[in-house]
């Protein structure tokens, strides 16, 4: 009788066989994947009309203006901004996250090196009686190499869900720009209104002085009532008033600006009043649609989406085993004069396979979790186009109510102008006293006053309505996969020009 070899499988055999047994045994339990959640890929701005603006907000939208003090203090903000130091640390923060989770994936190898001293139990499973000796060294060198198998994507994802978070602190960083950028314009532009306004309420105040000392010489003479002198005296102490109420703020703006750019008041550059620029309104076209790439904190939105999506991916894969190999080589001896001879070597090949089998429901909450937290972001981005359609809607409007009002504020101060110049040449003729003329420069003045606040007023909801557009932003959308995400690295500038990855649909 010929006996026969038993032939044990192979390794590799072994270990697919054990990975089947325990797809099957976790398997019962494991949720679907969950799908992309469906987003608006539009903003709804039904019944908003506007005239046709010439193109979008460029990255260094201020510089339309032409003024090289904005220019400077723009500059001066983005260099020495703590809010936007700040929200540049949760840049670095997610993109150091980054490097993290890859660290924490695929091969790891750790060495170590140990020398002990120890003292054998004269009372223990061998009393040192029977070997010699109660006293021995022990030394050992060795390297440890570990790898952990991805098979469910666990740790792909986990990468993808950081890369995603730094897009969206990318994103926040620039909506954090915009809003330095668009404070200072609007401050400094509130500034040289009130410089403007102060002008005017100068010659107001001259104005009402002659008309104050006209008033009391006709009552000294007895043509008037005491009364229309008292009236003249109130006209005048409104004016100075308006003057120092404006001389105040004009000084609380600069205060604010020296705020902004992160320096003392005594510090900031010397700003000379100039007149304030013109204001073209109206809308891109296809802001409607085009809106969403241009917004950065839509764009963060969207970058918080796709990261609460992939962490359900993560929060899925822990539902299958995890498997891992590794490897130690190295030296040990108990005399340390024979650590380093062949005959010391130890070595070792562990294959592992952990398998979540009953877990008390902690897999399925944490699961659940991550949906909810999908949820809520996914809200959010909702919440976030919602709000970007009542911006941009508001601004669109008030700018257009603000630019009728201006034509007719022009049609007034043209008729007023009018008006003092027959009153001055009725006064050089002797047909009236010097009172019509004073009294027709003072609305005059008026008119012109209420003219620069709405030119400010137009300015201010055009700074409004460009960070409603976005600034300049646009969203990354050159695909890239986390290898490059780690090396990317923020653009200074409003755009985040350093972003690297796919706008996922």
């Amino acid at each position: 009788m010929i006996p026969t070899l038993s032939r044990r499988p192979a390794f590799g055999a072994r270990v697919a066989v054990a990975m089947a047994i325990a797809v099957a045994l976790a398997g019962c339990g494991i949720p679907t994947k969950q799908q992309h959640p469906t987003l608006r890929d539009d903003v709804p701005l039904a019944g908003v009309s506007a005239p046709a603006r010439a193109g979008w907000p460029s990255a260094e939208w201020w510089r339309q203006y032409n003024d090289p003090q904005l220019d400077d203090l723009i500059a001066r903000a983005m260099k020495d901004s703590p809010d936007l130091a700040q929200a540049m640390s949760r840049v670095n923060t997610a993109e150091q996250n980054i490097r993290i989770t890859a660290a924490q994936a695929g091969l790891s190898v750790n060495g170590s090196a140990q020398v002990a001293r120890q003292r054998l139990s004269e009372t223990g499973l061998i009393p040192p009686k029977f070997l010699g000796f109660t006293w021995y060294n022990q030394g050992d060198i060795g390297v440890q190499a570990q790898y952990d198998f991805d098979w469910w994507g666990k740790k792909r994802a986990g990468i993808e869900a950081a890369v995603d978070q730094a897009h969206a602190a990318e994103a926040q960083r620039s909506a954090a720009a915009l809003t330095i950028q668009n404070a200072v314009a609007d401050t400094y532009f509130g500034w040289l209104a009130d410089e403007a306004r102060i002008a005017l309420a100068r010659e107001q105040v001259g104005t009402q002085d002659k008309l104050t000392r006209v008033a009391e010489l006709r009552v000294h003479q007895g043509i008037d009532l005491p009364d229309d002198a008292q009236k003249a005296r109130t006209q005048q102490a409104a004016a100075r008033e308006m003057l120092v109420a404006l001389e105040g703020s004009a000084k609380i703006r600069l205060a604010a600006l020296a705020s902004l750019v992160g320096v003392a008041p005594a510090d900031l550059p010397t700003l000379q009043p100039r007149a304030l620029p013109t204001v073209d309104a109206g809308l891109p076209a296809n802001v409607g649609i085009d809106l969403i790439a241009r917004r950065p904190d839509i764009a963060a939105s969207r970058w918080q989406v796709e990261a609460a999506l992939k962490q359900t991916d993560v929060a899925r894969a822990e539902f299958f085993p995890d498997i891992s190999i590794s490897a130690m080589a190295g030296l040990s001896s108990i005399d340390l004069d024979k650590v380093f001879n062949a005959s010391s070597r130890v070595m070792s090949l562990t294959p592992a396979l952990h398998l979540p089998i009953f877990n008390n429901g902690l897999l399925q909450a944490n699961f659940r979790a991550s949906q909810a937290q999908l949820d809520a972001a996914v809200a959010q981005y909702n919440s976030t186009i919602l709000s970007a359609a009542r911006d941009v809607s508001t601004q669109s409007l008030t700018a257009q109510q603000i630019e009728a009002r201006r034509k007719e504020q022009a049609t007034q101060i043209s008729a007023n102008e009018r008006l003092v110049v027959n009153a001055q040449a009725r006064a050089r003729q002797g047909v009236r006293d010097v009172r019509e003329t004073l009294g027709a420069q003072a609305q005059l003045l008026q008119q012109r006053d209420d003219a620069v606040s709405l030119q400010a007023q137009a300015l201010s909801t055009d700074l409004s309505l460009i960070k409603a557009l976005g600034g300049g932003y646009q969203m990354p959308t050159s695909p890239a996969g986390a290898a490059d995400a780690q090396a990317a690295s923020p653009s200074p500038s409003n755009t985040p020009a350093g972003d690297a990855d796919h706008e996922r649909h």
